[in-house]
């Protein structure tokens, strides 16, 4: 069920809001499904991650990448757009705004820094702030929005995680170590044969 009110503005306009039901997307078997009580809570994180940490992280960021927002926990406002008119987009409310507190349970704690120096970030509430006004559509600009948090919040958190090892990489660098260790081996018979024949041609004159 949609509720809907108004919500003053400084300028003495009013913006409508919508509340949508939370709805986040749980995944088994490979099909999507809905729940309106299960959270894909993020993993904790210490710094700096342990190997086994990062892994999780990662894992959970992949079901994360394919779940829904939970949009229960954001604010969604709505104004007239600016610009040219024409199929009344400045007639009706189509700019969406989308304003997500910065301590949601959902986002992980880990990458709340790296989130807090991104441009969507507004200081004095401590949140995530997007609007649209791509499309001539509401529903569009509001999807456009949640687009763009997701994508900050997907970005952000692999920003913080370390870069996992190159198999090939390894593989080369373990390739060099072994061939620099036969070098060296080498090297060290090569002189201890080369001091040895010294000291057995001293012995001879």
């Amino acid at each position: 069920m949609l509720r809907f009110g108004l919500l003053s503005t400084p300028h003495n306009l009013h913006v409508f809001q919508r509340r949508i039901p939370h709805i986040l997307f749980t995944f088994t078997q490979g099909r999507r499904s809905t729940s309106r009580n299960h959270r894909i809570l993020p993993p904790p994180l210490s710094s700096p991650p342990t190997a086994a940490e990062s892994v999780t992280a990662r894992k959970w960021l992949a079901e994360f990448t394919k779940a829904s927002i939970p949009r229960d926990e954001v604010e969604l406002t709505f104004a007239r757009s600016s610009g040219p008119g024409g199929q009344n987009v400045n007639k009706v409310n189509t700019k969406a705004v989308v304003r997500c507190a910065l301590d949601q349970a959902w986002i992980p704690h880990w990458a709340r820094d790296k989130l807090a120096q991104s441009h969507a970030y507004v200081a004095s509430s401590r949140s995530l702030l997007f609007t649209s006004t791509l499309h001539r559509s509401q529903a569009q600009n509001i999807e456009d929005c949640f687009e763009k948090l997701h994508a900050l919040i997907h970005s952000s958190c692999l920003a913080v995680l370390p870069t996992p090892a190159d198999p090939a990489r390894l593989a080369r660098k373990a390739s060099y170590e072994r061939t620099a260790k036969q070098r060296r081996r080498a090297e060290k018979g090569y002189r201890a044969a080369v001091k040895s024949g010294r000291r057995g041609g001293g012995g001879d004159m």
